[in-house]
């Protein structure tokens, strides 16, 4: 890390966040908030982020099987539609008395949905506020979102729950500041990556601790705490236990320490974490999963109620090869998301962990010859024990091209915000509902705090 990285992800990320509400957030309210959740509640839970990153092509992944809603959906896809003949039937029962098929890629999910331990979110991407096809095509930008159809501004803003600004702080990390306290050790953070550093964790005062899939934390190089025959580990110590009177070399070398005191803590809790059975495949999604999992296995002698994961994979903007692509990533995602939940069962805390994915945009419904573009709303999953299961969340578009929602090629208009999928996430992890506006200052337009039921309900509380 060079200063001038530092320095955009760390000490200044607090101006960043003046655009988002035109004053400084705070932070001895936050403080008093998440001491008061620390005193009133002494479950763990554990939110688990997936990114697929590129743009899923959900309606691929999940497909109507009642024969006008298939009809236009093969009409729409063309060559790019999947034939029934290839898709699991999932009951109706489970979706809401509408008949649907999953990818065939994904067998492991089919038996979460039967069990009501996975449910869809559908329909679903970034919105400023509810918009229809006339405003868009009308060109009113007001309730449209910044950068639509961009993989940087659209995978930026599922991450910061913002879609009006680029701001330098995530939704997660804004969450991890709240509730961080809850934690009895803070040598290491709430919120932990196993793919590097990224904006869902960042908050004003949570930075996300790495840890690497294979072995534990990331490792400051050719370091080794307590080597007194080492002159580089020496130096290193001389370095960070040093007072500065430059601020920002301060705080530098504080951001170091923690890093390294971390580690120690992590790696002695981890040697003595829980054991789980559970086989994992040798893929990369499969080995963050299995390491979050072998993380939340050592919580107890980490000290901590509260943990935020992020998982990513790439590889899912398939403007070519789609076919044969999809099946090999979605493969991997079900089978990485089956081992993990097996896992997490194994240690009892499936009601405490909750897995959902987010993927920037979905695909167009017509195909490019080979494969498919950048549209807008989706399909997301939710995977734990604390789901409103054997439903369906969200309106699942009728797949028509030229429909109400349909603003080109497929590119359908969501009907339900990120920022209600958010919100519901963020209250089941323990953000009271006045607290929702300081992490989401756009949820006034799709929910009211003063409503008895959660913005979508997927959610048991």
């Amino acid at each position: 890390m060079n200063r001038r990285n530092f320095l955009k992800i760390g000490g200044c990320t607090g101006m960043g966040y003046l655009t988002l509400y035109n004053s400084a957030i705070n932070l001895k309210a936050i403080g008093a908030a998440a001491l008061d959740n620390s005193e009133s509640t002494d479950d763990y839970k554990a939110m688990v982020c997936i990114l697929l990153g590129g743009g899923n092509d959900s309606y691929n992944m999940l497909v109507p099987l009642d024969p006008q809603a298939y009809k236009a959906y093969a009409d729409s896809r063309s060559n790019m539609a999947l034939p029934t003949r290839n898709l699991i039937a999932l009951d109706p029962s489970l979706t809401g008395g509408v008949p649907y098929g999953l990818h065939p890629a994904m067998p492991e999910l089919e038996d979460l949905v039967s069990s009501g331990e996975c449910v869809f979110i559908n329909n679903i991407g970034t919105l400023v506020a509810p918009t229809n096809k006339a405003k868009y095509l009308n060109g009113s930008s007001r309730d449209i979102p910044l950068g639509l159809f961009s993989h940087s501004d659209q995978e930026q803003q599922w991450q910061t729950g913002i879609p009006t600004d680029r701001v330098r702080t995530g939704w997660g990390g804004r969450v991890a500041d709240l509730l961080k306290d809850m934690n009895s050790n803070q040598k290491l953070s709430i919120s932990l990556s196993l793919s590097g550093n990224n904006l869902f964790q960042q908050g004003f005062e949570t930075v996300p601790y790495s840890l690497n899939p294979d072995g534990g934390p990331r490792r400051l190089w050719a370091y080794s705490r307590g080597n007194e025959w080492d002159s580089r580990s020496q130096a290193i110590d001389s370095l960070m236990y040093r007072n500065y009177e430059d601020a920002f070399k301060q705080t530098y070398m504080d951001e170091i320490r923690k890093g390294v005191e971390g580690e120690e803590v992590f790696r002695d809790a981890f040697s003595r974490r829980e054991y789980f059975s559970t086989a994992f495949n040798n893929d990369d999604i499969s080995g963050q999963l299995k390491m979050v999992a072998n993380t939340i296995a050592a919580r107890k002698f980490l000290g901590v109620k509260r943990q935020v994961f992020f998982v990513s994979m790439g590889g899912f903007d398939h403007h070519d090869y789609l076919l044969d692509q999809h099946t090999r990533d979605l493969t991997r995602v079900s089978r990485a998301i089956g081992s993990f939940y097996a896992a997490i069962k194994e240690l009892k805390l499936e009601k405490q962990v909750t897995t959902f994915t987010i993927s920037e945009f979905a695909r167009t419904l017509t195909s490019n010859g080979d494969g498919t573009d950048h549209a807008w709303g989706g399909t997301s999953m939710v995977i734990g024990g604390s789901l409103n299961g054997k439903k369906m969340y969200g309106k699942y578009p009728n797949l028509k091209l030229n429909d109400d929602l349909d603003i080109g090629n497929g590119v359908f208009i969501p009907t339900t915000s990120t920022d209600e999928y958010f919100a519901e996430l963020a209250l089941w992890f323990g953000v009271s509902k006045n607290e929702l506006p300081t992490i989401f200052p756009g949820i006034k337009n799709f929910y009211s705090l003063s409503n008895a039921n959660l913005p979508l309900g997927f959610m048991k509380m």
